[in-house]
């Protein structure tokens, strides 16, 4: 039985197909659509919340004086690109679209830009801790002369993910998908083709690229790079780098586990697209394709945790923005003579942060 996929603009055949009219419905059912919901709207706030303090410690309270402060400044920037579109992704997914056809485009291309920068960027992260940790030796006295240089690494990063976007962001649209005879046509926001021959390409090339450059190089220098430095850290024989050592273990292993799942899943999916395949199959392969997807999102809400929470001194600058924004509320709430008393207070509590930050330089 023959069917035509609107979204590629391309005719494929699904076997065994027990929709009437022939017709393949794709679409989730209601319960699934809800439960996606849910879980990106976690996402989405754990994603928030987390992005948002490391911007604010880099910001206002820790200068990036490191290539590795410089590079998960830009990690969290590009995190928080994508959750911040997120709830609009959800809210038109479910509505249609209403934002209409240039939403469709830049909400589109969002997760395309955090993936291809934020992997990449991570990527630096392992090759910078490498080079400090690995080649000590060699890299001591030059180190602090290099942030110029993280600076315009991240900006071709930056360049490079924009140029790789490009695609997702001229083919990605917004239209109307037929549905069966006398109901109304669903509306779709993803890549559509009106040739076939574009679309055979840019349906291999896109996620092609997504999985070589935002999962394979990436993950090969992470495990290349974590791999001599646990070496190096086994061979100091310290608490302290073994420590070290589960904390490297514990950013490849989440790294693997969520993005692996998505990335394989893609394969498959990108392998079939051009092969007879039976509607059920189908659907199944897709709602694979969704679930392993949020398990990919996931990442970034844990990438702050994972890289700046963990630090000692990050987390000192993390107890001060407590206290301060504490500070702040209380100005607001209490009059004229309780706000003095709670400036005190709140004077005393950064003297003792700052004597916290001076006496964990020497242990972060």
């Amino acid at each position: 039985m023959e069917f035509t996929d609107f979204t590629e603009s391309v005719t494929f055949d699904y076997e065994d197909s027990t929709e009437d009219y022939g017709f393949c419905r794709l679409d989730l059912n209601p319960v699934d659509v809800n439960t996606q919901t849910y879980i990106h709207s976690f996402i989405c706030a754990l994603g928030l919340i987390g992005n948002s303090l490391v911007i604010i410690t880099y910001t206002f309270y820790k200068r990036t004086k490191t290539m590795t402060d410089v590079y998960l400044f830009n990690v969290a920037v590009a995190d928080m690109i994508f959750v911040v579109a997120l709830p609009f992704i959800i809210y038109n997914e479910q509505n249609s679209w209403v934002m209409g056809s240039v939403a469709c485009k830049i909400l589109g291309s969002a997760y395309s830009i955090n993936l291809y920068s934020g992997m990449l960027l991570l990527a630096c992260i392992s090759g910078d801790r490498y080079i400090a940790i690995v080649q000590a030796r060699r890299s001591f006295g030059t180190r602090s002369h290099t942030l110029i240089y993280s600076r315009l690494i991240c900006l071709a990063v930056w360049l490079f993910a924009v140029a790789l976007t490009l695609p997702t962001l001229m083919y990605t649209e917004r239209y109307d998908e037929p549905n069966l005879p006398g109901e109304n046509a669903t509306v779709m926001c993803q890549l559509f083709f009106n040739e076939a021959e574009t679309a055979k390409l840019m349906k291999v090339l896109v996620p092609s690229l997504q999985m070589a450059v935002g999962f394979l190089v990436p993950l090969l220098v992470m495990v290349f790079c974590y791999f001599s430095i646990v070496n190096t850290l086994l061979s100091a024989q310290s608490s302290q780098r073994h420590k070290a050592v589960r904390v490297v273990l514990a950013v490849v292993v989440v790294f693997i586990i969520c993005h692996l799942p998505y990335n394989v899943t893609l394969l498959i999916h990108t392998v079939s697209l051009f092969k007879e395949r039976s509607c059920d199959a189908e659907k199944t392969r897709l709602k694979v394709l969704v679930v392993s997807r949020s398990v990919a999102y996931l990442h970034c809400c844990l990438n702050p945790i994972l890289y700046a929470f963990i630090g000692v001194r990050f987390r000192s600058h993390f107890r001060q923005i407590l206290v301060d924004l504490w500070c702040f509320s209380k100005k607001y709430i209490y009059s004229a003579r309780s706000s003095r008393g709670t400036s005190d207070t709140c004077i005393q509590g950064r003297v003792s942060s700052e004597g916290c930050n001076n006496m964990s330089s020497f242990t972060a």
